[in-house]
């Protein structure tokens, strides 16, 4: 049997909660001996074999792979959606680094809603009945027939829109407000508006090596501010997994039937695509459909699933960034397209900053950071910023995302919940149902705009 090949030096880029919940996941695995974070952050340097680098800007390829040539980076992981919009997994790849992370041609599958419409179709993945605009009448033309069908419209901007590009409608009056804020920008505008799907959201994400999937176990997002599902979309609010109603027979499914077929139509187009491919589902009472891709690990989904896994992630992160993903699951005994998890779940609450999701209020100092932390949970920080004193303090409009870990949902999210208790800062914003309808609590509104709110903007945080 082959051996796993172990990364030892590993450039990570971001500085946010996903970003945090990776390092303190590849820091901690047998062989790594450094994990370099540009730019990080205060909190992400606390972790152990954790080095940030405050001042590198995380758009700037060039730089970014000259810094991974000179520390003799092995692998190279990107986090948030925008470095690789502006083709920084391109520069990587260009001086040499085996990078984790799309091209910029390949993660259009994110950055542009009509090119996802356009390559599910190609590939048969199906996805919500759909047309692409770019001018205010034949849009409204089209969410007319839509609306006269009585389940609503959806509205999304084509590009990225730090989660916030989307608007669900129950009515026309409200589909043709939403796509004339869309059109009253100065430059051209491109809209996608879709059929309105009702069901169940879920997050899968499968590590991608440009022909071959392995998927994360699956997880489910809360996009909306508030409880119940009340208020207006965020990057998300919080997340947990397992999830009940999408068990891993099905996922396996999915994999084959939803990502597999991207893959493919996407190579054929001669963009292959090597990183994590994040499927945004719904459970319709037809069954999943595709709501939307992403071309990385989502957050805060990221947050409950690296502590789930039972197997080291770097060596595969390395492998799918080298096109041999099949071959390094071969030593972990993998026999399906699913990456083994813990008996065991995890349920990860957000504490937001006031304003958000408008502009969030900064500068707050946060408590009870220790106490959190001594009730077991892990903190992943997204948004913080820390005084010479010790005192952390809110920079960024989600903060934390408190998790907690148990044999169950229910004694997750209980954990989560007394974790984040223990946190204070002026003006936070949380929700109060995160997980409580897999438990049998009070369950949200499910609805298409859980999963349709699109890519989480950047920002982090399990150290202290």
């Amino acid at each position: 049997m082959s051996v796993p090949v172990i990364p030892t030096r590993i450039l990570l880029v971001g500085g946010g909660g996903r970003e945090h919940a990776l390092a303190w996941r590849l820091a901690r695995e047998p062989g790594v001996e450094l994990v370099l974070v540009a730019p990080g952050s205060a909190a992400i340097a606390t972790e152990p074999q954790v080095r940030c680098l405050p001042n590198v800007d995380p758009l700037d390829g060039p730089a970014l792979a000259a810094l991974a040539r000179a520390e003799a980076v092995e692998l190279a992981v990107i986090g948030p959606e925008a470095p690789l919009a502006a083709g920084v997994a391109d520069a990587f790849v260009a001086a040499g680094v085996p990078t984790f992370g799309p091209s910029r041609a390949a993660a259009r599958i994110e950055t542009s809603k009509a090119f996802c419409h356009e390559v599910a179709s190609a590939a048969g993945v199906r996805m919500a009945r759909a047309g692409v605009f770019g001018g205010l009448e034949p849009a409204r033309a089209f969410a007319a027939r839509l609306a006269a069908e009585g389940d609503g419209v959806v509205v999304k901007a084509d590009g990225l829109a730090a989660g916030k590009g989307v608007t669900v409608c129950d009515t026309l009056a409200q589909a043709e407000a939403a796509l004339a804020a869309q059109f009253a920008g100065p430059g051209p505008a491109t809209v996608v508006v879709e059929e309105r799907l009702h069901g169940r959201e879920a997050s899968l994400i499968a590590l991608c090596d440009g022909r071959e999937a392995l998927g994360l176990p699956a997880a489910r997002d809360h996009k909306r501010l508030g409880d119940g599902d009340s208020g207006p979309n965020t990057g998300g609010m919080g997340a947990f997994s397992p999830v009940p109603d999408l068990p891993d027979s099905v996922a396996a499914e999915l994999i084959e039937r939803v990502h597999r077929p991207i893959l493919t139509e996407l190579a054929r187009r001669g963009t292959p695509f090597r990183g994590a491919l994040y499927a945004g589902l719904i459970l319709t009472p037809d069954g999943p459909t595709l709501l939307e891709c992403n071309a990385r690990f989502g957050d805060p989904e990221t947050q409950v699933l690296v502590p789930r896994l039972s197997i080291p992630l770097g060596p595969l992160l390395l492998a799918a960034a080298q096109g041999r993903l099949a071959a390094a699951a071969r030593p972990y005994g993998l026999d399906g397209p699913l990456l083994p998890a813990l008996p065991s779940a995890a349920v990860a609450i957000v504490a937001a900053a006031a304003g958000y999701p408008g502009p969030p209020r900064g500068g707050d100092p946060i408590g009870g950071l220790d106490e959190a932390l001594a009730r077991g949970a892990l903190v992943f920080h997204a948004g913080t910023s820390l005084d010479p004193d010790g005192t952390y303090r809110t920079r960024g409009g989600r903060v934390l995302a408190v998790v907690g870990q148990g044999a169950t949902l229910a004694a997750a999210r209980a954990a989560a919940e007394r974790a984040i208790e223990r946190i204070a800062f002026a003006g936070l914003q949380r929700r109060h149902d995160i997980a409580a309808d897999a438990v049998g609590g009070s369950a949200p509104a499910a609805d298409q705009v859980a999963m349709a709110a699109g890519p989480a903007p950047a920002g982090g945080g399990a150290g202290r």
